[in-house]
């Protein structure tokens, strides 16, 4: 069963209001870092006091100057200050993690730590972006977005590079390798899906994950078919579920949301989750043969009718779809087929 720990903080998501910094254990406190214009509304930063003095971030948020303030607050609610912080350990390269990591170490000199598959998209991914674009336009396009769409979806992620103060990370984690931060015995557990590099923290000692986006309480983490993803990301989530379903936690402590307990059957829900919709998307394929990734993408279930999803949004919703069709393809129940040139990838049932 899962059980929601941080109350508080789902009594604020319930409102609509940010949560509180919160003690989550002795020296180790959750700060929430506001997200503008997103409906997750912030990114719950751990702070791990460091047995040397100093502190220890886990993720940074956004860099905008709200959330950088907002850091700084919730430091000093714990009795320290953004020059206390001796390293950013960032889950991954989306920008409502990693974002801050380069400003907060411009103030303290902290190192940041990145695992090497989201390390090596830096540059491409918020420096020069030019390919970038043109191999997300050439993804889109062989999902059958049609032409009047095409522009707005492949350049969708582009804003966000003004919330990422880039920097090159110090320390490179490895999967199953300590992280060296005194009074703490964490250890790095590899989630690709979310992201390739996706990490986990994990403290035997304390029965503590810290999941990243991972592990959420109540939504599903984006898993997408991208430029920059390795070629089976639904395939590489489903085993870094597997991975951490095992561990002797005794609570999470997610990016988003809320604070929980029930990680196995939390990681149950979620594979229960996608093969549900394995299970719609080969049904749509089986109804219509030949249909196209965003053909699909229009028939299926979302949160929202998709017209009225913004257009990042429906670029992560094609990718989602993406993904699905490919574990189909690669488990037998779908055939793919690519497209001549100029014309999309279609999909058809096994046999079809």
């Amino acid at each position: 069963m899962v059980t929601i720990t941080g109350t508080r903080q789902k009594q604020a998501w319930d409102a609509k209001l940010l949560p509180p910094v919160e003690q989550v254990r002795p020296g180790l406190w959750s700060i929430p870092v506001p997200i503008p214009d997103n409906p997750l509304r912030y990114v719950l930063v751990y702070a791990l006091e460091l047995g040397v003095g100093g502190v220890a971030l886990v993720d940074a948020g956004w860099d905008t100057d709200e959330a950088f303030d907002a850091l700084g607050r919730g430091l000093e609610d714990t009795g320290g200050s953004l020059s206390d912080v001796a390293a950013v350990l960032v889950t991954h390269i989306h920008p409502d993690h990693y974002g801050l990591a380069g400003r907060v170490r411009e103030v303290s000199g902290a190192w940041i730590g990145l695992h090497p598959d989201d390390a090596v998209m830096l540059e491409a991914r918020y420096g020069d972006t030019d390919r970038l674009v043109a191999d997300m336009t050439h993804l889109l396009a062989d999902s059958g977005v049609p032409d009047d769409k095409l522009p707005d979806l492949a350049f969708a992620s582009m804003v966000v590079k003004s919330m990422v103060t880039m920097a090159p990370p110090d320390v490179l984690f490895e999967d199953g390798a300590p992280v060296s931060l005194p009074g703490w015995d964490l250890t790095t557990v590899w989630t690709p899906g979310h992201s390739p590099g996706h990490v986990c923290f994990y403290s035997e000692e304390r029965r503590l994950l810290l999941s990243g986006d991972h592990v959420l309480p109540r939504i599903t983490p984006n898993i997408s078919v991208h430029t920059q993803q390795f070629p089976d990301p639904l395939g590489d989530y489903l085993a870094s579920l597997a991975k951490v379903r095992s561990l002797d936690a005794e609570e999470v402590l997610p990016a988003h949301e809320y604070r929980f307990a029930g990680l196995a059957d939390r990681v149950d829900d979620i594979v229960a989750h996608h093969h549900a919709r394995l299970d719609e998307i080969n049904s749509v394929v089986t109804a219509q043969p030949g249909v196209t990734a965003w053909e699909i993408t229009e028939r299926l279930s979302w949160s929202r009718p998709f017209d009225e999803l913004a257009s990042f949004m429906q670029r992560q919703a094609n990718g989602e779809t993406l993904a699905h069709c490919v574990l189909l393809a690669a488990s037998g129940r779908l055939r793919r087929v690519e497209g001549a040139e100029g014309e999309p990838t279609r999909f058809y049932p096994a046999g079809a």
